[in-house]
């Protein structure tokens, strides 16, 4: 199972590589592939329309060996290793302490001071 877990790891980075360097060499739809290198009007590798073909089936390929590496990644996760949300959890459920031991509790705030009460003489007038 561990073996497995690297084995797909690596197949994993790689696919990422080749997605990243695919996308990256894919152009707008006014430039070709050969411009991209300098080749001018022709493309002589991919033949006239072929560049888009190829490049397209091979960024769906590579986006499919992601999604299915992601996957399996997930599924054979080493047990030993805890997720965020597994750390999140343990987190928050409430600690007791053991028996026979002192409970601690936290100081009381001293009480705030009264409000004023506003006065009821009326205030003179000021000219």
């Amino acid at each position: 199972m561990n073996i497995a877990y690297y084995l797909v790891l690596v197949l994993h980075i790689i696919a990422c590589l080749f997605l990243i360097g695919v996308v990256l060499l894919q152009q707008g739809k006014s430039q070709d592939l050969a411009s991209a290198f300098g080749g001018g009007g022709t493309q002589t590798a991919f033949g006239p329309r072929g560049s888009a073909n190829v490049l397209s089936k091979a960024t769906t390929i590579l986006a499919g060996v992601f999604m299915v590496t992601s996957l399996g990644l997930s599924v054979l996760r080493p047990t030993h290793h805890s997720s965020v949300l597994d750390k999140a959890g343990a987190a928050a459920a409430p600690t007791t302490a053991p028996a026979g031991a002192p409970v601690t509790t936290a100081p009381a705030l001293p009480a705030a001071p009264p409000a004023a009460a506003p006065s009821a003489a009326p205030a003179s007038p000021q000219k």
